[in-house]
């Protein structure tokens, strides 16, 4: 810590001695080009072409190398798109200039240089220097240059000095770009209306999950943060609106792992006239498109495991994926008793008033979920744990549902949707009667969404979709964590 102090006291004294010399943080300098773009523009200009051409440029960016060599230097620049050398000769630019060069500019500065394109005897594109300007003094000194921030808690942490330092970070960072950006036009071509809805509601819903809570001073009212935007997505397809969708974020106060943050990214789409099955096939190509725009093909691996999203996911029920992965009986995955005591055996901790479609929930979860590693439709999920979901219709037990696994992780979660208003209020209240009981993941009766039903729900799919994940899935993540800007950590 004695280090880090004394380099931070020599920093800020090289600071204020640059500002009594040239006054505060310049604000005039005004960059021409990109680094990435000279060097595309310039791949075949050779050494003697550029001699010839005077190609004026200004650059600007942070210093991630530094050589000063008596009268001649080299400094590494690096902007948002890549990085190019810049040549710096005493005889080139002015005394002055050269001179703060050598004495102030240090490892993570902030600088301009304007100047001529030329290549080296080596053949590297460089800025031969005209100007230099010092934009930005770090007080601060960048990771060890030849491995970047290593730690992980501390990329995490301090994400801003990951970015600068990590190409590997910077490029899942953009593709995470990319993916939404090809989520939202995948969506706007094929007929939907983005829409926003309320991040904050009065009674939480569209989820089973534990919400934030906060309070209206001016109201004096509880609120939470919204757990999904299903129910007023749905309202707006009551109101006439046949196709929206909605990519923001949603909050949970739920657990932290290397799959789970509080607060998280999810797109939501809704379409009339549409049944899970047309989801599951819209979903399949939808993916396909991601991998093929995002990485140039549709096979690729995830943490080792080799994946093909060129092909239709397998489909199961969830008592096909219990005995086909779980190793239950086929007899037994229909059987309530059965069930009990294999869990019983497993250690998973039972209650009471669980019905079958839970406990079959519980045994998939145990043994099944872990083993989906190739994309797989988990379908015709339990009513018991599907309380906004349409009742299948030759099985009022089971419902139009399923899930989406790859790599042993859900991606997807798709249904046709409820719009009996009857079943949906004896649904509510079930779930009521289980928030009554101490299950603070249960739902809330909402009067007001039963009311936009009673006005007709138009038969309708909708699905939701977890572009953290998806992004982890298309840049081989192993974390969310590596896929947030600034993921949610504890306090140190």
């Amino acid at each position: 810590m004695s280090e880090e102090r004394d380099i931070l006291t020599t920093r800020k004294a090289k600071m204020q001695s640059w500002q009594a010399a040239v006054g505060t943080y310049p604000n005039e300098f005004r960059r021409q080009d990109l680094a990435a773009d000279l060097l595309a523009r310039h791949v075949e200009d050779d050494k003697a072409a550029l001699a010839e051409a005077q190609v004026a440029t200004a650059v600007a960016g942070r210093i991630m190398l530094r050589r000063v060599m008596g009268k001649a230097s080299f400094i590494t620049l690096q902007d948002v798109s890549g990085q190019i050398q810049c040549y710096l000769a005493r005889d080139n630019v002015s005394e002055d200039a050269y001179a703060g060069f050598t004495e102030y500019w240090e490892m993570g500065d902030i600088v301009g240089v304007r100047g001529v394109l030329m290549r080296t005897n080596k053949g590297e594109l460089s800025v031969q220097a005209e100007d230099i300007v010092l934009l930005n003094k770090t007080l601060q000194p960048l990771p060890e240059k030849f491995h970047g921030l290593t730690d992980q808690e501390t990329r995490y942490r301090q994400r801003y000095v990951d970015l600068m330092t990590n190409a590997d970070s910077r490029r899942v960072f953009q593709a995470r770009s990319q993916i939404v950006h090809n989520l939202r036009q995948y969506f706007v071509d094929h007929d939907f209306l983005e829409v926003e809805t309320p991040m904050m509601h009065s009674i939480p819903g569209g989820a089973t999950a534990r919400p934030f809570i906060t309070h209206h001073n001016t109201l004096d009212m509880p609120l939470y943060l919204r757990v999904a935007p299903e129910l007023f997505l749905k309202r707006l397809v009551v109101g006439g609106f046949e196709r929206v969708f909605e990519i923001n974020r949603n909050f949970r106060n739920e657990g932290l792992s290397t799959r789970h943050n509080p607060e998280f990214t999810m797109l939501e789409f809704y379409q009339a006239y549409a049944d899970y099955q047309d989801l599951m096939h819209l979903t399949d190509e939808l993916l396909a498109m991601l991998a093929t725009n995002v990485l140039g093909s549709r096979q690729f691996a995830y943490q080792g495991i080799e994946l093909d999203l060129g092909k239709p996911a397998l489909r199961l029920s969830m008592e096909e994926s219990l005995v086909r992965f779980g190793g239950v009986a086929e007899a037994s995955a229909s059987n309530e008793s059965d069930l009990r005591d294999l869990l019983a055996k497993a250690g998973v901790d039972l209650q009471d008033d669980w019905g079958l479609g839970r406990l079959q929930m519980e045994m998939f979860e145990a043994r099944v979920e872990a083993q989906l590693e190739q994309p797989t439709y988990i379908t015709e999920y339990p009513a018991e744990v599907s309380p906004l979901a349409r009742r299948n219709d030759e099985n009022p037990a089971i419902t139009d549902r399923f899930e989406l696994f790859i790599g042993g992780r859900e991606y997807a979660n798709g249904f046709s949707e409820l719009n009996d208003p009857i079943d949906q209020a004896e649904r509510f209240q079930a779930q009521a009667a289980l928030k009554s009981a101490g299950d603070h993941e249960a739902m809330h009766f909402d009067e007001d969404y039963i009311t936009a039903l009673e006005y007709g729900l138009p038969p309708t799919a909708g699905e939701g979709v977890g572009i953290d994940r998806l992004v982890m899935l298309l840049t081989d993540s192993p974390s969310i964590r590596d896929v947030l800007l600034f993921p949610l950590m504890r306090k140190v």
